[in-house]
This record gives C-alpha cells, structure tokens and sequence, in this order.
C-alpha cells in the first residue's frame, strides 16, 4: 500500500512537459512594394506649314502641283526628307530639301545647317472629280505634319470681245440691220432725186406715145 501511494503521490507531483511550437518560416510577415509606373513623356508635335503652287487646277486636265513644306532640321543622322499625299495625286510625292538661297518664305526651326524648307512636284489626274482635296504632308526625320487644300474646279469661261450683232450704220444706211427689226427702210435724198427721175422719165415716155 505504501509502495503504491508513494508512486502515485510521484506521478502527481512531476509537472506534465508542454510540448514547445516550432517557428514555421512563414511567420514573419514580408512587405510587397508595389512600384507605380511612371508617367510617359508626350511630345507634342508642331503643325507645319504647307503651300501648293498652285493651289486650284482645272477638272479633265492632266495638272502639276508644287509642295513646299515647313520640315525641321532633324538632328542626330535622320534625312531630311518629307512625302506628300493626297486623292487627287497619281502617286506619292517626296519632298526634298530646298537650298538656303531660294526658300522665300519665313521659315520656322531654322538651323545654321540649311533651310527647313522641302518640296517636292506631284501630278494630278485628268480623271479627278471637282472638288476639295486635301494634302497631307509628313515630315520623315521628325514626323511632324500638316495639310493643305487642293480645289479641282471646272475650267473658267473664255471672255470673248466679238459683239453679237454688228454695229447699225448711220446716213440713212441699212448696214447692219437685223431682219427682225420692224423698223422701216429710211428714204434719204439721194433716194428722193432717183424717184423723181424715174417719175419724169415715165412721164416723157408717156407723152411721146400719146403723140405717136
């Protein structure tokens, strides 16, 4: 009996070992930084100026039209090229550069390298319809644009200086007196003096061959 108790009074006495948890890894909470993406630049691109010379051709006719554009200088090995567009153009026209000495108007983004200016010729079909056209030009170095407007209009009417009806006479004439005029034949001296001899050579002649 006392062998028993003691033993149990043992087993009641040693405290139970708590079994100690592991450290899993995934634990420590890990921060996720997330990176905005950063905004991208946009480059506004300039409108160019564009003339056509000229800027008006007749409809059924094969025309040619000039295209001088306002390209910038490209920088960095581009050339400096542009290429014109339009419906009423056979085909594409390139536009090259135009030397310093001849390019008249006012230029914008002008180097010391050469004038901006480039042109190019194209040619409009006889088959384009009338109307309104535009052309579009852009620039090969830098891709700046812009347009114009080609008008295919039909062909202008000749003035003609001929009168219609010839010019009346004067003098008791009728030079030039149309035949739906209801005026009457005007009778002038020289006509006066015939009829009077024609009267008095009727009248002789009357006599004469009352006598007979």
């Amino acid at each position: 009996m006392v062998g028993l108790t003691g033993c149990a009074a043992s087993a009641e006495t040693n405290p139970t070992s708590t079994p100690t948890p592991t450290a899993s890894g995934t634990g420590t909470p890990t921060g996720t930084v997330t990176s905005s993406p950063s905004p991208t630049a946009t480059v506004t691109r300039q409108t160019i100026s564009v003339q056509l010379n000229p800027d008006r051709v007749t409809a059924g006719e094969t025309s040619k039209v000039w295209i001088l554009a306002n390209c910038p200088v490209p920088t960095g090995g581009p050339a400096h090229t542009g290429t014109a567009t339009s419906k009423a153009f056979i085909n594409g026209v390139v536009l090259n550069p135009v030397p310093a000495a001849s390019a008249t108007p006012t230029a914008t983004g002008a180097s010391s390298g050469g004038s901006p200016w480039v042109r190019g010729e194209a040619q409009v079909s006889g088959t384009v319809r009338r109307g309104s056209y535009r052309v579009d030009v852009k620039c090969d170095g830098t891709n700046d644009m812009g347009r114009a407007t080609l008008r295919v209009g039909a062909a202008e009417p000749e003035s003609s200086t001929v009168p219609s009806k010839a010019p009346k006479a004067g003098g008791g004439g009728t030079y030039g007196m149309d035949l739906s005029d209801d005026s009457s034949v005007p009778i002038g001296p020289a006509g006066v003096l015939i009829g009077l001899a024609l009267a008095v050579g009727i009248g002789v002649a009357v006599k004469r061959r009352s006598r007979a």
